[in-house]
């Protein structure tokens, strides 16, 4: 079990009172074991900065428990401060987590070196994978490449997700990382482009609803360099994704898809609000069909 394949970001369903439905955690977290290659808890799908530090914990319990060691489980430790960081990750690596997806501090800015203080001290206080999260369009500050050669000296420090949407960003990495650093697609409308440059890993979203589409997509094109079929599927699969990633919505999407799947997630917390009836129409005319193929 590594980073390589699809990891899906589990949604955090919640019930009418907007209090996290744990059963329901559990449940879906558990039916996504063998349809993916793992399964991350507390990132950015998850609404991790809007759950307490209690219910981020609670949370990596619940999908720990569910799926019982049968899959590749990363642990989101996102947070404003370092020390709240390591509180987060030491509680992932007492759960049993295989890994920690780690981005920059959100909204503080830190310089460069900063950040790869902030880093270093996580590999330090850890000594788990990492998986860094490239995101500086939420968290207000890239990993630049002086952070990332100093970070790739120590051997903990195993992938990256890409997600500036930058495909210039996408060619430099491609072209310049070791073959030992994995670098992940974290932008799901480019996915054909990541794997037409050797990227072996995603991180997706919409695999929540959409799990086999997904490593149908991943395998044609990485595993069997079958870029016609490859094509073909992200074709059915796109407009999906560019809904997800372009609309401004994506955890609403998402959480909709969950439910034409038939697993209702309930709504977003409060400051994010629900679809309309005209989104949810039209995103049930896009994905119902990729959900009868996969039946």
């Amino acid at each position: 079990m590594s980073f390589e394949g699809v990891h899906t970001p589990l949604v955090t369903p919640f019930k009418a009172d907007a209090e996290i439905d744990h059963d329901l955690l559990g449940k879906h977290a558990a039916s996504l074991v063998g349809r993916v290659s793992g399964l991350g808890v507390g990132g950015t799908t998850g609404e991790y900065y809007a759950l307490s530090f209690e219910e981020r914990v609670k949370t990596f319990d619940t999908v720990a428990s569910a799926v019982g060691g049968k899959t590749y489980l990363t642990a989101g430790i996102n947070a404003t401060t370092t020390k709240e960081v390591l509180l987060l990750g030491k509680e992932a690596k007492r759960a049993g987590y295989n890994a920690l997806l780690v981005a920059a501090p959100y909204y503080v800015q830190p310089t460069q070196e900063e950040l790869l203080d902030h880093l270093l001290k996580v590999d330090d206080a850890l000594d788990m994978p990492v998986m860094l999260y490239n995101f500086p369009a939420r968290t207000g500050t890239a990993i630049g490449d002086e952070v990332l050669d100093k970070l790739l000296e120590r051997p903990n420090f195993a992938a990256m997700k890409e997600s500036t949407g930058d495909i210039a960003h996408l060619h430099h990495l491609a072209t310049h990382l070791p073959d030992r650093f994995l670098l992940s697609c974290g932008m799901d409308d480019q996915a054909l482009e990541f794997f037409a440059w050797g990227v072996r890993s995603w991180v997706a979203g919409a695999s929540n609803f959409l799990p086999e589409a997904h490593t149908d997509l991943l395998e044609a094109c990485v595993k069997r360099g079958d870029f016609v079929t490859g094509r073909k599927l992200m074709t059915q699969l796109l407009p999906v994704l560019e809904l997800l990633e372009r609309s401004g919505k994506f955890i609403q999407y998402v959480r909709y898809g969950c439910e034409l799947a038939g697993t209702r997630v309930g709504n977003a917390r409060a400051p994010l609000g629900t679809l309309n009836d005209d989104e949810r129409s039209a995103f049930a005319k896009i994905v119902q069909p990729l959900l009868r193929n996969a039946q």
